[in-house]
């Protein structure tokens, strides 16, 4: 079954916004592995708007389920990674004043870059994906990198899918079939929310992992943490 990550960085923003440690970090990333999270995704960025330097090293101590850092590799996150030595690191190729990813990677233009950043991450112990659009071209080229993982950038999915479900899965359907053949595992994340998720997992249910953080918080306004994250759960699982 695809596993759930969820990604706590509003938690963060929500206590950065008035100062203090209300709501705690790190106490939400263990109630969230306790209310049936299989990983904790962070990013920490460099301005700190949300996930602190800190946040991390205390993460680190606690975290039970897969610990994933997401991040542009410049050497202040490679140095997180060399410390933390994550269960997983996705690279992701926004720079720092960019409000959210928007976008994959080039893995044509930046293939020798990113081959040598997993390799050194590698060296650390860490599982790497890549995370990347839906288009055929920048498959094979991520391989070359070396990446255990592909993670697939879902944002024109979601924005797709009220209006054509079919023709917004199509792409990643055909790409996630090409990763499987290259023999690179499968995430995905970016705007997935309980309207759209299940049936991407449908469609594509060789998907190892989906990382999932302000869809749920915001239903987890609603719903309440606890019952969000099993919600979240039942989404991934096959009929």
């Amino acid at each position: 079954m695809t596993k759930l990550s969820v990604n706590i960085n509003k938690i963060a923003t929500l206590r950065n916004a008035r100062g203090g440690n209300n709501p705690d970090v790190t106490q939400v990333a263990l109630d969230a592995e306790r209310f049936g999270a299989e990983g904790i995704t962070v990013h920490p960025r460099p301005d700190e708007r949300h996930i602190r330097y800190d946040d991390v090293m205390k993460l680190k101590e606690v975290v039970t389920t897969e610990f994933n850092i997401e991040g542009y590799p410049d050497e202040r996150f490679m140095e997180i990674i060399r410390i933390v030595k994550p269960a997983q690191a996705t690279l992701v190729p926004d720079p720092p004043n960019v409000l959210t990813s928007n976008s994959g990677w080039d893995t044509i233009a930046h293939q020798d870059r990113l081959k040598d950043i997993i390799a050194e991450l590698h060296e650390y112990g860490t599982r790497t994906s890549i995370f990347i659009n839906p288009e055929v071209k920048y498959f094979e080229p991520a391989k070359l990198t070396g990446t255990d993982r592909v993670e697939l950038y879902t944002e024109p999915y979601a924005v797709l899918f009220p209006n054509d479900k079919e023709q917004a899965v199509a792409p990643y359907i055909e790409v996630a079939k090409l990763a499987q053949d290259l023999g690179l595992g499968l995430n995905a994340g970016h705007d997935l929310d309980l309207d759209n998720l299940k049936f991407l997992i449908q469609r594509i249910p060789h998907i190892d992992e989906v990382s999932i953080g302000h869809a749920l918080i915001c239903d987890a306004l609603y719903y309440g943490l606890e019952n969000t994250i099993q919600m979240y759960r039942r989404q991934l699982e096959m009929d």
